[in-house]
């Protein structure tokens, strides 16, 4: 059901492209489905404040053994953090903190998502961990998936916060920029595939996560992708990884869109990379 969303929303991007519009890159839902404690979870509700004053909500789930590192999660297109949370709801028995937001527009957040508000919302999440005591006692990690992997690695690349604190950047079938998507949504369809170059031609290029990546070096990065994967193009996952400079580690993965995590092995290879770079600073 999620990639359907995923794909639609993708879709739905085209019919306004043309006029250089950002927020139809987004699908948001505002209902949460669950929270954290109906899956045996302690949270807190975060409620902070984005730069240009949107409010903005998140969750933080403490560890349930001693604390290893932080993980700061940035979910993908669809739905919110209540559904995404299932990607990462296994971190905490493993000794992580887990925090995750909502950018606007999506669950208990306010405002419209779209770029570069949601840049915003991700900076205010991350100043706020950052606060937070005793966060920095222990590394800290930013992990993305699809929209969120291609967000998280511009964040990394470009904040002077994220370079001086992150041990570390995890991306799981990120896009390399948004007119490469948009492209490649359109050219799958007959309806829209003669649209596929205008639309990519017209879409925001500011925040193309393969104009930015080299720049995360010296902070390790680890990029997940599936070949199977039918809404991000394995393709995208190898052009990213060759843009990036050392060090850098690529997983290839299996299965759909963004279930990497469902597979015991990709999550022991997502420990490795933290007990190999737990250099914090």
């Amino acid at each position: 059901m999620i990639n359907k969303i995923i794909t639609f929303g993708f879709l739905i991007v085209i019919l306004c492209t043309l006029s250089g519009c950002s927020s139809l890159f987004f699908y948001p839902q505002k209902e949460h489905i669950q929270t954290p404690d109906q899956l045996g979870l302690e949270y807190q509700d975060v409620y902070l404040t984005s730069s240009d004053g949107t409010k903005i909500h998140g969750w933080f789930l403490p560890a349930r053994k001693p604390v290893r590192g932080t993980v700061y999660f940035l979910h993908g297109n669809a739905e919110n953090i209540s559904t995404h949370i299932h990607s990462v709801d296994w971190l905490p028995e493993e000794g992580y903190q887990l925090f995750l937001i909502d950018y606007r527009g999506y669950g208990k957040s306010e405002g419209e998502a779209r770029l570069p508000g949601v840049i915003y919302d991700i900076e205010a999440g991350f100043e706020w961990l950052l606060s937070k005591e005793n966060i920095t006692d222990t590394p800290v990690y930013l992990l993305g998936q699809s929209l969120g992997g291609s967000l998280g690695l511009y964040f990394a690349a470009t904040n002077n916060q994220a370079k001086t604190n992150l041990s570390g950047v995890i991306s799981d079938a990120a896009f390399t920029s948004y007119s490469d998507i948009v492209q490649h949504v359109a050219s799958q369809n007959w309806l829209t595939w003669a649209l596929q170059y205008p639309a990519s031609w017209s879409v925001v290029r500011r925040y193309d996560p393969i104009d930015y990546i080299a720049q995360i070096s010296p902070t390790p990065v680890l990029l997940f992708h599936s070949p199977d994967d039918q809404v991000i193009p394995y393709l995208y996952g190898e052009e990213l990884f060759q843009a990036a400079k050392e060090p850098k580690q690529f997983i290839r993965t299996s299965g759909p869109h963004i279930a990497t995590f469902r597979q015991l092995k990709q999550r022991q290879a997502l420990l490795n990379f933290f007990e190999e770079n737990r250099i914090h600073h």
